[in-house]
C-alpha cells in the first residue's frame, strides 16, 4: 500500500476545509440525495461526499456503508485530491499498487472506486464525491460526466453554506450593534435630560426673579435658551422612541374592536379643536400588535397636525381588509409633499421644514419611526402627495 502524499498547499488547503464549518457536521438532506442520486447513476452501492481533515477522510453523506469518517492514510481520495485529473478512476484496486494490501480493500472489499475531486473556487481540493462498488468495473462517458457534474453541485452547496454563515454572522453583529447603539441611546438620554431640566429651570428661575432688571434683549437670549433646551429635548425623547420601537414589537397580537380602538386612539388628540377626524373603518375586528400599531398611528397623525398650513386641519382615518392583509390609511388637507422629497421623509433625521406650525423645531425622526415598525411588521408604507394639496400615507400589515 502507497498512502497518499500531503499536497503542496496542504496548509492553506486545510484552511480552505475549515472555513466551511461541516466538519463533523450532522447529514443533510441536500448532500443525501446527491449520494443517493450517484449511487443510482453509476449503478454501484456506495457514494460518499468526503471532506479531507488533518488526519482523517470525514464523510458528510455517506450512502450505503454505517461510517462517517476514516483514517486519510488509507484513503483513495487522499490520492483524487493529489490528482490534476477532473476524476480518479480505480477499476480494480486489487491490482493497484496503492491499494491492493489497502484494509478498505482487503477488509471491506472496496475493488472499484471512482472520485471527483471538490475544487473550491479558490482552487482547492477540499474532498470527493465518490463511488465504490466490491468488483471491478468500468463507468461509462455519461456516467464520468455526472459524477464530475455533481461534484459541482456539492461545491456549490458548500458556498451556499458558507455564505449563510456569513449572513448569520453579520445579523448577530447587527444585534448586537443595534444593542449596543439602543443602551447608548438610553444611556445618553438619561444623562442630558437632567441638564437640560436644570437649564430649564435655571432660566426660568432668572426671569421670575430678575423681572423688572432684564431689559429686551437679554429676555430674548432667556428665550433662545428655553427654546433650544425644549429642540434638545424633542431630539433625546424622538431618539429613545426610535430606538425602543424593539419593546412595542415583541408585544404579542390580540383581536380588538375597530372602533374601540381607534376612539382610544383619537382620545389622545381630541383636546385640539382645531383637529377634525373622520374614520372609515370597515372591518369590526382586526387581530394586530396593538403597542406597534398605536406607534405608527400617533406619529403619522401628530405629523399631519404640527404640519398642517389650514385653520382646520382635516384628518380621514380608513381601515380595510383585503386578501389577508389590513390596509390603513392617513389622509390630511396640509401642504403636501414635493415629489422629490417623497422618499427622503422616511430616513431619520430628514425634515423637509426646520420647524413645525407651533415653531417647535422638526426632529426627523417620526417617520423614520413609522417606517422601521411598519418593515419590521413585514409590512409596507407609501404616500401619495401633490405640493398644496395634502398627503395620505397608506401602509399595509399582514393580517
Amino acid at each position: 500500500m502507497i498512502p497518499p502524499q500531503y499536497p503542496e498547499n496542504e496548509f492553506e488547503r486545510q484552511i480552505a476545509v475549515e472555513k466551511y464549518q461541516l466538519l463533523d457536521t450532522l447529514p443533510e438532506e441536500s448532500f443525501d440525495n446527491i449520494t443517493a442520486l450517484m449511487a443510482v447513476v453509476c449503478d454501484v452501492p456506495i457514494s460518499l461526499v468526503t471532506l479531507l481533515d488533518k488526519e482523517r477522510n470525514f464523510l458528510k453523506s455517506h450512502h450505503g456503508i454505517p461510517l462517517n469518517e476514516s483514517p486519510r492514510a488509507i484513503s483513495f481520495c487522499g490520492h483524487a485530491i493529489n490528482s490534476n485529473d477532473q476524476i480518479m478512476i480505480v477499476e480494480d484496486a486489487r491490482k493497484d499498487e496503492r491499494f491492493h494490501d489497502n484494509p478498505l480493500v482487503s477488509e471491506h472489499q472496496a475493488v472499484f472506486y471512482a472520485g471527483a475531486p471538490l475544487v473550491d473556487p479558490d482552487g482547492y481540493r477540499l474532498g470527493t464525491l465518490c463511488v465504490y462498488d466490491t468488483k471491478p468495473r468500468t463507468l461509462t462517458s455519461q456516467q464520468q460526466e455526472a459524477l464530475i457534474a455533481m461534484a459541482q453541485q456539492v461545491i456549490r452547496l458548500f458556498e451556499a453554506h458558507y455564505k449563510n454563515l456569513k449572513l448569520e454572522k453579520l445579523q448577530k453583529n447587527l444585534q448586537q450593534r443595534n444593542a449596543n447603539l439602543e443602551k447608548f441611546a438610553g444611556v445618553v438620554s438619561h444623562d442630558l435630560k437632567s441638564p437640560l431640566a436644570q437649564i430649564t429651570a435655571l432660566t426660568q428661575l432668572i426671569e421670575e426673579d430678575n423681572q423688572t432688571n432684564l431689559d429686551e434683549e437679554t429676555r430674548q437670549y432667556l428665550d433662545y435658551i428655553k427654546e433650544s433646551s425644549d429642540t434638545l429635548r424633542d431630539y433625546i425623547d424622538g431618539v429613545l422612541k426610535f430606538y425602543k420601537t424593539d419593546e412595542a414589537l415583541r408585544q404579542a397580537h390580540s383581536w380588538y374592536n375597530t372602533q374601540d380602538y381607534f376612539n382610544e386612539l383619537l382620545g389622545l388628540f381630541r383636546a385640539d379643536e382645531s383637529v377634525h377626524f373622520e374614520l372609515d373603518l370597515l372591518p369590526t375586528k382586526m387581530y394586530v400588535n396593538k403597542a406597534a400599531l398605536t406607534q405608527i398611528f400617533v406619529n403619522l397623525i401628530a405629523n399631519a397636525i404640527k404640519h398642517n398650513d389650514k385653520d382646520q386641519a382635516e384628518i380621514t382615518i380608513r381601515f380595510r381588509e383585503q386578501d389577508k392583509v389590513y390596509l390603513f390609511e392617513v389622509a390630511d388637507n396640509g401642504p403636501g409633499i414635493p415629489e422629490e422629497s417623497q422618499e427622503a421623509v422616511f430616513e431619520l433625521f430628514t425634515a423637509l421644514q426646520s420647524t413645525d406650525k407651533f415653531g417647535r423645531t422638526s426632529t426627523g425622526i417620526g417617520l423614520a419611526t413609522v417606517k422601521k415598525v411598519i418593515d419590521s411588521l413585514k409590512g409596507s408604507i407609501q404616500l401619495e402627495s401633490a405640493d398644496g394639496n395634502g398627503t395620505t400615507f397608506r401602509f399595509e400589515l399582514p393580517m
